[in-house]
């Protein structure tokens, strides 16, 4: 969680905790973070890690859907990046089988940024973890 925030600080963003319609927000205007109270630890670094990705990618709030839906996408892809290693999700699988939310309870995170994560692994867009 600590390297999240930091990258936070060197982007000058900044975090707040707040309640709001989603569990987590970017404001690219005031450049803020906005987190729900209340969440889990893995829930929240994935939520952080996921608005980061929103503030990297240089995402502007739409109301268009397949916009919006594909920044959505992006932003997990960009988080899962940043939580998972190929190594780590390996020996998750091979601890906990192909079960979406035993893997992402062994690796930290939500079940949204697993499959973000082997979405990624399938397009061959982060390497197969070697033994």
């Amino acid at each position: 969680m600590q390297h999240l925030v930091r990258l936070a600080e060197e982007r000058r963003l900044r975090i707040v905790e707040r309640p709001g319609r989603t569990r987590g927000g970017f404001d690219p205007e005031t450049r803020t973070i906005r987190l729900a109270p209340g969440m889990s630890s893995r829930t929240m670094r994935s939520v952080l890690a996921h608005e980061l990705g929103h503030a990297h990618l240089g995402h502007r709030p739409t109301s268009a859907p397949v916009l919006r839906a594909q920044q959505e996408r992006r932003a997990d892809e960009w988080a899962a990046r940043q939580l998972i290693t190929s190594r780590a999700y390996a020996e998750a699988e091979a601890v906990r089988g192909p079960h979406l939310a035993s893997l992402a309870f062994e690796l930290g995170v939500t079940v949204e940024l697993v499959a973000a994560f082997q979405r990624l692994l399938s397009e061959g867009a982060v390497p197969l973890a070697v033994s």
